[in-house]
C-alpha cells in the first residue's frame, strides 16, 4: 500500500463506519484550513480527506484492503452526495460557528444578551407569592434613533444582506467552500448611511432600569424564572435577550420542606402523651391546635390538611405534618420523683423485658 489510510485516520482495520466518521470529524475539526492556518498542515488535511473518501465507501474500502488501491479514482473530496458524507459531517462539526463554513444562515444584527439575577425568599413568601425589584445596568434601545442606529439603513451590497462573504478554494481533491464575516457591515447584513450621533450607530445605550419580578407561590429552591424581553437590547432593532432569575428559599426556624409538604417537630409533655390533650403548633398563616390521643408514641405524625405549600402550577396545596417528640424534663422535684416511681409501680413493669 502506498499510504496507510487506517493509520492516517487513527483507526483499526476493523473499524466500523461510525468509528471512521467519528475519527474524520475529530481530525477535520483540528486540521481544516479555516481552523488550522499552518501551511504545513494543508497536506495533512488532504490526506485525511483522501483516506476518508476511500475507507468511507464500502466498495473502495474492499478494493483497498485487497489490493492497496481503490482504483484509478481515489474518490477525493466530494461534496456531491454518495460515498462518504463530507458535507453532513463538516456541517455538524462547524455548524456552531455561525455558518463559518457555508452551512449557516443569515447573520444579521444579533439578539441581545440574556441577564441573570439571584433572589431569596422566605417560606412564608413561598406560600403566598412575592415580588422583587431587580436593579439592572443594561444596554437598551437608543431613544434618539429608536434602536435603528441611524437613518438610511440599507442592505449591505458586499454580502447581499447575509452578513457573510463566501469564498472557494480549489484543491486537487475538490473545492473547499467557506464563508467569512463581511468586513463592510461587520456581519450585520446592513449598513447605515447616517449613523446616530447619540449611540454612534450602535442603536444601543447603557441605562439603569429597575425590573419588578413576580415570584409565584410554590416556587422551589433553585428554580429559575424567565422574564421575557428584559435582557439587553439587540443590535439595531434585533430582539432583546431575557432576564433569568434564580430563586433560593431561606431556611425556616420551625419547618422543613419536602416538596409541597411541611414537617414540624412538636415537643409534647410526657403526661400529655400518656393521658392525651391538645398542643398548639405554628403554621405559615398563624397557629393551629393538634389533638393528642392518650398513649401517643414518640415519632407519631399528625396531618394538618392544606396547611402546607401550594403547587407552583396551582393544582393543589400540601399538608403540614406534625411529628411528635416527648419532652423529658431535665430536672424533677422530690414529689415528682415519688409520683413517677408510684406510676411505674402501678404499671406493673420492671423493665422493657419484664
Amino acid at each position: 500500500m502506498s499510504k496507510d489510510y487506517y493509520h492516517i485516520l487513527g483507526v483499526e482495520k476493523t473499524a466500523s463506519q461510525d468509528e471512521i466518521k467519528k475519527a474524520y470529524k475529530k481530525l477535520a475539526k483540528q486540521f481544516h484550513p479555516d481552523i488550522n492556518k499552518d501551511p504545513a498542515e494543508s497536506e495533512r488535511f488532504k490526506e485525511i480527506n483522501e483516506a476518508a473518501a476511500v475507507l468511507g465507501d464500502a466498495e473502495k474500502r474492499e478494493q483497498y484492503d485487497k489490493f492497496g488501491s481503490a482504483g484509478p479514482q481515489m474518490g477525493g473530496f466530494d461534496f456531491s452526495g454518495g460515498g462518504f458524507p463530507f458535507e453532513d459531517i463538516l456541517s455538524e462539526v462547524f455548524g456552531g460557528l455561525g455558518g463559518a463554513f457555508g452551512f449557516g444562515g443569515r447573520h444579521g444584527p444579533s439578539r441581545g444578551h440574556d441577564l441573570a439575577a439571584d433572589v431569596e425568599v422566605t417560606l412564608e413568601e413561598v406560600a403566598k407569592g412575592a415580588k422583587r425589584v431587580i436593579a439592572t445596568n443594561k444596554l437598551a434601545p437608543c431613544r434618539s434613533c429608536n434602536g435603528k442606529g441611524g437613518t438610511g439603513v440599507k442592505t449591505c451590497q458586499d454580502c447581499q444582506g447575509s452578513g457573510m462573504v463566501r469564498r472557494a478554494q480549489r484543491t486537487p481533491f475538490g473545492v473547499f467552500a467557506s464563508t467569512t464575516t463581511c468586513k463592510v457591515c461587520g456581519g450585520q447584513g446592513e449598513s447605515v448611511e447616517h449613523p446616530c450621533e447619540t449611540c454612534d450607530g450602535s442603536g444601543r445605550l447603557r441605562e439603569r432600569k429597575e425590573i419588578e419580578v413576580k415570584i409565584p407561590a410554590g416556587v422551589e429552591d433553585g428554580m429559575r424564572l424567565r422574564v421575557a424581553g428584559e435582557g439587553e437590547a439587540g443590535e439595531r432593532g434585533a430582539g432583546a435577550g431575557d432576564l433569568y432569575v434564580t430563586v433560593s428559599v431561606g431556611k425556616h426556624k420551625y419547618f422543613e420542606r419536602d416538596g409541597d409538604d411541611l414537617y414540624l417537630e412538636a415537643p409534647v409533655s410526657f403526661v400529655t402523651a400518656c393521658v392525651g390533650g391538645e398542643v398548639e403548633v405554628p403554621t405559615l398563616d398563624g397557629k393551629a391546635s393538634v389533638k393528642i390521643p392518650a398513649g401517643t408514641q414518640p415519632g407519631t405524625i399528625f396531618k394538618l390538611a392544606g396547611k402546607g405549600l401550594p403547587d407552583v402550577r396551582g393544582r393543589w396545596v400540601g399538608n403540614e405534618l406534625v411529628r411528635v417528640t416527648i419532652d423529658v424534663p431535665k430536672k424533677v422535684s422530690k414529689k415528682q420523683t415519688e409520683l413517677l416511681k408510684e406510676f411505674e409501680k402501678e404499671s406493673g413493669k420492671k423493665g422493657w423485658f419484664g
